[in-house]
Formats: C-alpha cells, structure tokens, sequence
C-alpha cells in the first residue's frame, strides 16, 4: 500500500508542487508522520493536514521541518511563498464565489427577478382550451414568470462566469508579476552594462580613484554573512543544512546540545534536540551571545551570533528549569558534557 494519498484534483499546481516537496522530505528521512511532530514542535493531526493538501503548512512548520531534514530552508522557502499566494488566490475565488451566490438568494428573496404585471397578456388572448397541469407544461409553453425567472437565472450564470474569469486573469496577473519579481532577483544587473556603455567617459585630466571591492558572491540560497547574520534565523538565511558543521557537541541522557557553524555566513547558533519543554538555549562568542526557549517537542536553536576566530570557542549551553547546565565541547575533546 503507498504510504501517500493521492492530492485533491482542485489543488493548485504551486500547491501540489509544494506539498509533493515536503512528502519527500519526510520520505528520504525516514521519520513518520508521529516523529516530524515531536521534532518540529507541530501537532500530528496538522502534519497530516499539511502533507495530504488539505492545509498549508506554516512557514515556522516549514523552517522546522528543513532544519529536522537538513533541507535547504531558502529554496524551500521560495516554494512555501508561490505556494501560500496561490492558496490565497483560490480562498478569493472560494469567496467570490459565495459571494454571488449570497447575492443571487437576496435578489430573488426581494422578488427582483419578479415578472412585470403589464406584460401579462389580457385575459381576451388566453386561449380558449383549459390549462395543461403544471406538471405537463413545456418550455414552449411556460408562463411570463417563468420566463422571467429563467431569463433571471441564465443572467446570474452569466454574471458570474464574467466574476470568475476576472478573478481567473488577475491571479494570472499576479503569477506573472511574481515570476518578473524572480526573474530581476536572480540577475539584478540585468541591462546595467547598457546604462554604463552610455555614461559619458571621464576627463582625461581627472584622476582615477580605483572602484570599490565587490563584496564576495554568496551561494544560492545564502542570504546573509559576517555581521549581517547576527541576530537572524539560520534557516531562513540559508546558512543552516549542508552550508553548517557541528565543531562542538554535548549530550545529558536524550538531550543532545550542539555547535552549529557556517563558514560561508561566519556564523554560529546552537541547537538542542530530546529536552524538555521551555528550557533555555544560549550560545556566545566574541563577547556576544544569543538566547532561545526549546519548544513543545523539546527541540530548538538559537538566532545566529557572527564568529570571527575558532569556531571550537563558540559556548553552547542549555539550563534545565531546575538550573542544571550542559555544554558542548569541542568534537576533538573527549570526556561528558560540562555540568
């Protein structure tokens, strides 16, 4: 039997792209459904939600679930945000929809659709023959009101395929600008050597200052590095996944207290794994230093601070609720974690 459902029809290409995405994740784990919730702090009645289509997955869902995986949390992330607009675009279509509806019932309710009274033949041109039952009158026969009616419905269907395909061409609007926005994101320079073969050129007297360093192009995915990391999430900034090592672990029963480092962000945060609900998380260096809670799965990691040296000096530590302290030590050193 295959472990998966398959995905509603109605789904939204982007949707079904996205959620097929986070099944694989969850596959190439190896964890079940039961064990991505303990981990990632999320219920696992809402991880089933989220992986069979029927409720998009939060973005503090998908940051856990990358971090638990080892994902790259920047590329999944671009998938979460064209995802979460098209489930945007159809709970509008949803509720443009009912909303006609809505407002057809109120229009029949206040007898807008009613037959005219001075449009009703006199009583001379009735023919002459009995009326048929209702149950034997035909279309070609219908009363005035019932042509009415019918005309009155044959204009709200009208009505609302013209709101649908309005909605239908602006969320392709949207999908377009959406891809115009990548497309400028991933080559920001596009057109500027055109802007600089038609500046004019310099003096020939004037001196020539030497131009400024380009700062060093960063991986994709990577968003942040140096000092422009601290205080950041590392998955959001994509510094987390196969971007980090761990220089310096620790371990107290099931807990498990770590290093991570980035070489590529000069970066540094710590991560806890098996403890207890709300405990406190803190990870220093250079003088600096940055503090979490675990969540309810008893998993968590702390905002990034910038390392500039070693990173086997980077300090990791969590505080029991009963004030006991464990630390990570260098992975070369050997001996229990510091009490």
């Amino acid at each position: 039997m295959p472990r998966w459902k398959e995905l509603p029809e109605e789904l939204d290409p982007q949707v079904r792209e996205f959620t097929g995405q986070l099944r694989r994740l969850v596959e190439h784990s190896g964890l079940s459904p039961a064990a991505v919730a303990d981990r990632t702090g999320y219920s696992k009645t809402s991880w089933e939600r989220y992986l069979h289509g029927r409720l998009l997955a939060p973005q503090g869902a998908v940051l856990a679930l990358a971090e638990v995986t080892g994902a790259d949390a920047g590329h999944l992330l671009t998938l979460w945000e064209l995802a979460e607009r098209a489930w945007s675009r159809s709970e509008m279509r949803r509720d443009a929809t009912m909303e006609s509806i809505q407002v057809a019932q109120a229009r029949f309710a206040l007898g807008e659709y009613a037959p005219d009274p001075d449009r009703v033949p006199p009583a001379a041109s009735a023919p002459s023959e009995p009326p048929s039952p209702p149950s034997a009158v035909s279309p070609s026969h219908a009363s005035p009101a019932g042509r009415t009616a019918d005309t009155g419905v044959r204009q709200l269907r009208r009505q609302l395929r013209r709101e649908r395909m309005t909605v239908w061409v602006a969320g392709a609007a949207g999908v377009l600008l959406v891809a115009v926005g990548l497309l400028l994101a991933l080559n920001p320079s596009g057109g500027g050597g055109k802007k600089a073969a038609a500046a004019p050129a310099p003096a020939a007297s004037a001196p020539q200052s030497p131009p400024p360093s380009a700062p060093p192009a960063l991986p994709a995915g990577v968003r942040c590095t140096g000092a422009d990391c601290a205080g950041k999430d590392p998955n959001r900034m994509g510094c987390s996944g196969q971007n980090a090592v761990s220089p310096s672990r620790g371990a107290a029963g099931a807990m498990r207290i770590e290093v991570r480092y980035s070489k590529v962000c000069a970066a540094a945060w710590a991560r806890v794994t098996g403890a207890a609900p709300g405990e406190r998380i803190t990870v220093g260096a250079d003088g600096h230093s940055a503090t979490a809670r675990t969540g309810q799965g008893g998993d968590g990691y702390t905002p990034m601070v910038t390392v500039s040296g070693d990173p086997a000096k980077v300090t990791a530590c969590r505080t029991t609720a009963a004030g006991l302290r464990h630390c990570a030590q260098p992975a070369a050193a050997k001996g229990p974690a510091t009490p």
